[in-house]
């Protein structure tokens, strides 16, 4: 009875549940909705490229001349400084009392201008004595003469002792300007944009993979724009351009040109497309534009369209040939 109902039943069922499962597996798989939609060229014709957002003085990395610990960091991220405003402070109290050391050597040497004039005034009133006397017999000409060495003498001290104080003042100006170079100072106006260095860290005076600070203007921002190198030739520096933002295609902005790098570098700029060529190299185009309340950062990735102008009809197929 197993054999003759059972199994047969057990065979069909097996059979029927194969089928649902291969129907169920073949069906197509439901792509998954963007998280964010992309945004649409606003261009029948457009040329578009990849965008890194970047200060109008381009980001600049702060270092400092001289190595040594930090002491002190009067600013942080987001701070908006002036040219010329201290970022950071290495290390000087060996300076400082060298400082102190240099100005007690010029307070001596003042003192010693001091002496040396009033032995300069001492010698001329001796030698202005001897000669009033007229009466040969009364000095001799030897006389006179040691008196004449003398004066010379004393102005050649003087001479040396101002000299000296000159010396010492110019040891001071350079004690001043080791310490000034201890204060890193801001060398254009603009915001604070990152801090990697801290209070007690050693800061390395040659170049770091990291820099210690960055900063630049980011009241009008750059766009740095990569165009492939096939479609550089259809660019056309007049032509309207706008960015948008990664994320949110409503946030768009109109670009101006500042201009286009006529060297052609390989892409640095990774978009993450599997079709992507990591070979290509690019065409660097700035744009600017005015940041005001859009919530646009430096660093950030754009996505941006320039209108395509040129018409492959207008473009000769060869080059002309040299006379």
């Amino acid at each position: 009875m197993f054999r003759t109902y059972v199994l047969p039943v057990l065979s069909v069922i097996g059979l029927l549940f194969a089928m649902y499962v291969v129907a169920k597996g073949s069906k197509p798989t439901v792509p998954a909705d963007p998280v964010a939609m992309p945004s649409a060229a606003p261009f029948a014709q457009y040329i578009a490229g990849a965008g890194i957002v970047e200060s109008s003085t381009e980001n600049i990395a702060i270092g400092t001349p001289v190595a040594g610990i930090v002491t002190d960091i009067p600013v942080k991220v987001g701070s908006e400084v002036k040219a010329g405003d201290p970022l950071f402070r290495i290390d000087e109290r060996e300076l400082q009392a060298e400082l102190l050391v240099k100005q007690a050597s010029l307070g001596s040497a003042q003192e010693e201008v001091k002496v040396q004039a009033a032995n300069r005034a001492d010698a001329a009133n001796q030698l202005a004595m001897w000669s009033e006397i007229g009466d040969t017999r009364a000095v001799s000409k030897e006389e006179v003469d040691t008196r004449r060495y003398a004066v010379q003498k004393a102005d050649a001290t003087y001479a040396k002792a101002v000299a000296e104080v000159k010396s010492a003042e110019a040891a001071i100006a350079q004690v001043k300007t080791e310490l000034e170079r201890r204060i890193v100072r801001a060398p254009v106006d603009g915001q604070v944009l990152q801090i990697k260095v801290h209070l007690g860290e050693f800061a390395p005076a040659n170049v770091v993979a990291t820099p210690l600070v960055i900063m630049g203007n980011v009241k009008v921002l750059h766009v740095r724009t990569d165009i492939d190198e096939n479609d550089a030739w259809r660019l056309d520096p007049k032509a309207d351009a706008v960015a948008f933002v990664r994320g949110n295609n409503k946030i768009s902005t109109p670009l101006t040109l500042v201009r286009v790098e006529p060297y052609v570098v390989p892409k640095r700029s990774l978009t993450g497309d599997s079709t992507e060529r990591v070979d290509t190299r690019v065409l660097q185009v700035l744009y600017r534009f005015e940041r005001n309340d859009l919530p646009i950062y430096v660093g950030q990735q754009m996505d941006v369209y320039v209108k395509d102008l040129v018409s492959p009809t207008t473009v000769p197929a060869t080059a002309p040939q040299a006379k």
